[in-house]
């Protein structure tokens, strides 16, 4: 195993030391327990928290800033933040207006973020992101699990608390935005953990992994390996079967690598997802192209795709300035 790491142990503690030292400016971070949160907080706004294990950057701890998240509790490697986590980034991030939790659907996460909650003292509610539509059952979650679209839903919310939206109207505007989200992924092969020195998973050279997890954890089929121009409409099977969008609906259109996929291959795959949706004669309307929910260094990706609204719409390309996010 060859990676940029003085240990194991420390590699998440020095990876955040870097990434408080570059954008200072925009966050700040806190080790014992670790929390990122953001270096202005606005009174009288809900504060956004997000978080889970590290392995996903720059999900959730890249978010952090100005339009989107206030704070983030990064676990260890593919392991959920701890109850502590989550109650000390509240304390720090909360503003008067409540705390707003946007959880990936993991049983871990889930259970630490309610354990948080009952010790929390001031009003907090949460949104469960569940847009992977490639699995419905998992070991690994309740259900669909949360990938890519946890970044749509975390910007789409962090705009309306910009904006001034109580914990009530950003929990609803949550919601909705996670239920006209689906996501699907492959992978060519598993991530390497840096604490076991071994891939996640064996796959053989020709194969693929169709479905895979923001954990590296296997999909729901192994297919024989195939073109970009496959492989999306693969994938956009799979989304449009769960969102069902109709031709005068506008999409967000994202497509995600998941750490080890050069820039050039995820344009290849957009442009292959661009012309399957535009021959089913719909609309894209925005669009995200890059690595903002990653698993290591796993080579692959996903496409998601967001049925918008005019509010979402409109929360979607609201300014935003954080350290992996902004315009």
């Amino acid at each position: 195993m060859k990676k940029f790491q003085n240990s194991a142990h420390t590699f998440v503690h020095e990876s955040l030391r870097g990434l408080a030292e570059v954008h200072a400016d925009i966050l700040a971070v806190h080790l014992d327990p670790t929390y990122v949160v953001r270096r202005e907080n606005t009174p009288g706004q809900v504060a956004v928290i997000s978080g889970g294990g590290s392995g996903h950057e720059p999900l959730d701890v890249g978010y952090v800033g100005q339009g989107m998240l206030a704070a983030a509790c990064p676990g260890e490697i593919f392991t959920s933040c701890t109850p502590n986590q989550i109650v000390a980034a509240a304390q720090a991030a909360e503003q008067g207006a409540g705390c707003l939790f946007i959880v990936k659907n993991y049983r871990g996460d889930l259970l630490n973020f309610e354990t948080a909650l009952d010790m929390l003292d001031f009003d907090c509610s949460t949104v469960v992101v569940d847009d992977d539509a490639s699995v419905d059952t998992s070991p690994h979650s309740v259900g669909r699990r949360g990938a890519a679209g946890t970044l749509i839903v975390q910007k789409v919310v962090g705009a309306a608390a910009a904006a001034g939206a109580s914990l009530a109207e950003c929990k609803t505007v949550g919601c909705r935005v996670n239920s006209q989200t689906a996501s699907a992924g492959v992978s060519f092969q598993g991530c390497m953990d840096p604490i076991t020195g071994s891939p996640t998973f064996v796959i053989g050279a020709d194969e693929i992994e169709f479905g895979v997890g923001l954990h590296g954890e296997p999909g729901r089929q192994r297919i024989p390996m195939a073109s970009a121009e496959n492989l999306a409409a693969r994938m956009l099977d799979t989304i449009m079967r769960d969102l069902k969008p109709k031709p005068e609906h506008r999409l967000l259109l994202c497509v995600n690598g998941f750490g080890a996929t050069p820039l050039s291959e995820l344009y290849v795959l957009f442009n292959a997802a661009s012309g399957h949706l535009k021959a089913r004669g719909l609309n894209i309307h925005c669009s995200l192209v890059g690595n903002y929910a990653t698993s290591l260094d796993t080579p692959g990706g996903s496409i998601t795709v967001t049925v918008l609204d005019d509010e979402i719409a409109s929360l979607w390309l609201a300014p935003v300035h954080t350290a992996a996010l902004r315009w």
